[in-house]
């Protein structure tokens, strides 16, 4: 398996396009037969991927499947979307992860947000049995060492994010920023991720008035599961509620953006005396651009964020840095050796089967006598002692990055195939078995087991309430009935 990555990114890439791209980039890994992660945030897409092979015809077969899902889900021209990416291979791949994670390629350096949106990304693909075993290595680790870039450097300790970022400039435009927070009404609109995130600083600032509107009805679930600090919004609360509002953020990503004939009726323009602040984080954006036209109104974008976003001095991005390095070298030293790993598991069957065989014609010519025992013992110390050379050589070209060469000499030297490691495959959506799956004796089985749980436990090794995890409902059952 060589593990790439296609990457489209603010760096590169104006948002709008980034923004399109995105548009349906949650079905893209769904819809190829190949390990995929999705990162999707307000300013990239990448998808990190396992070819079949090291062979460059494989490499770019899966290159172009992904390409063809992302056309399919954005609607964009295939030629548009193939510009749109670079692809890189391997370690490149591994360190521009790590880098990301950490903030270190954000617009908003050492943003904080994103390490949260590389979680995420890899819970879904695993929710949607699309990560592999050495996808989730890498994403749990990218994510690892962003949270030792957020506790060992100064960059993690400032705690920067595009939101922080975007309410500063809000503040600034209205002179006294606190004082501006502490009397603000706020409208936002969206409940996803960095709706969260708003919410979370805007009662930081002590905002006394946070209204949440969501089109798909999820706003009051969204409030209660944030403490209740703001107030959930019905569709007839709406006009109201930007009439009073002092600041609207849109996060919502929604396929309608909101008019500047619409805010200029339901904001009330002609009777305010202030302007009304507009924040738009959503990356295929809530406002149409004409809204920064109004009288009345400012309105700040993710782009506004990207140029005004402080600068970080180098002494802490070089600490960071140097955490990500560390860590990156770490992981690729470690998966190294799991390949290596895989060649020695490889080598020592290969010699256990010739030994098992050998001593299959010893016991059929003398019989399990101790002679064949002893001559057993001898030459499993024989094998034991010639497997350790090429053991410790397997590990040391590991550590040096040469593996390939250890596994073409196991290929020319026994014609030993290493295949590819179960966690480099792609599993199905893990599904549940229904009751009337379960065969008869595996029902006895688990009646006689239960018998052996403490009332109230999960297992016979955990006291109640140690480990909580939902059983089958007719698991009850059987435990009444044993």
């Amino acid at each position: 398996m060589v593990l790439f990555s296609l990457v489209a990114t603010h760096t590169d890439l104006d948002l709008e396009t980034v923004g399109t791209l995105s548009s349906g980039a949650a079905d893209v890994a769904a819809s190829v037969d190949l390990p995929a992660v999705t990162l999707a945030t307000c300013n990239r897409l990448e998808i990190y991927a396992e070819s079949a092979s090291e062979k460059p015809e494989d490499l770019e077969s899966s290159r172009e499947k992904l390409l063809d899902a992302v056309a399919e889900s954005s609607g964009l021209d295939r030629d548009t979307v193939a510009r749109s990416f670079r692809v890189l291979i391997e370690d490149d791949a591994v360190s521009h992860l790590f880098e990301v994670g950490a903030g270190l390629d954000s617009a908003v350096m050492g943003e904080r947000e994103i390490a949260g949106q590389v979680r995420r990304s890899l819970n879904e693909a695993k929710s949607a049995g699309t990560a592999s075993g050495n996808l989730t290595k890498l994403f749990e680790t990218a994510t690892r060492t962003a949270k030792d870039v957020g506790t060992k450097t100064a960059l993690g300790a400032r705690g920067r994010s595009i939101v922080s970022v975007a309410l500063d400039i809000a503040g600034d435009m209205r002179g006294d920023g606190p004082q501006f927070y502490r009397e603000a009404k706020v409208l936002l609109i969206g409940t996803g991720a960095y709706a969260g995130t708003s919410l979370a600083q805007l009662v930081e600032r002590g905002v006394p008035e946070i209204s949440v509107f969501s089109g798909s009805g999820r706003a009051e679930e969204f409030v209660a599961e944030r403490g209740g600090h703001a107030k959930p919004l019905r569709m007839d609360e709406l006009a109201a509620a930007f009439r009073e509002a002092d600041l609207v953020i849109g996060c919502s990503g929604g396929n309608r953006r909101i008019t500047a004939k619409e805010i200029q009726s339901l904001a009330g323009l002609s009777e305010r005396e202030a302007p009304l602040l507009v924040i738009d984080l959503a990356l295929s954006h809530d406002f149409e651009p004409a809204v920064a036209e109004l009288d009345g109104v400012e309105l700040i974008t993710l782009e506004s964020v990207k140029v005004a976003a402080p600068g970080e001095t180098q002494d802490s991005v070089e600490e960071a840095r140097a955490v990500v390095a560390e860590s990156v070298q770490q992981y690729l030293t470690e998966r190294r050796e799991r390949t290596a790993d895989d060649a020695i598991v490889a080598l020592r069957r290969h010699t256990q089967q010739l030994l098992d065989s050998e001593m299959e014609k010893v016991r059929k010519a003398h019989g399990c006598t101790a002679a064949a025992e002893e001559v057993e013992f001898a030459v499993r110390r024989i094998v034991r002692k010639l497997l350790h050379t090429p053991t410790v050589r397997a590990r040391e070209l590991a550590a040096e990055g040469r593996t390939e060469d250890y596994i073409k000499a196991l290929d020319v030297l026994f014609g030993l195939d290493v295949g590819s490691r179960e966690e480099s495959q792609r599993p199905g959506p893990a599904r549940r078995r229904r009751a009337e799956e379960f065969s008869a004796a595996e029902i006895a089985q688990m009646a006689t087991y239960l018998q052996q749980v403490p009332e109230g436990g999960f297992c016979r090794h955990h006291r109640p309430g140690e480990f909580n995890i939902e059983r089958l409902a007719f698991t009850q059952q059987i435990r009444r009935s044993a």
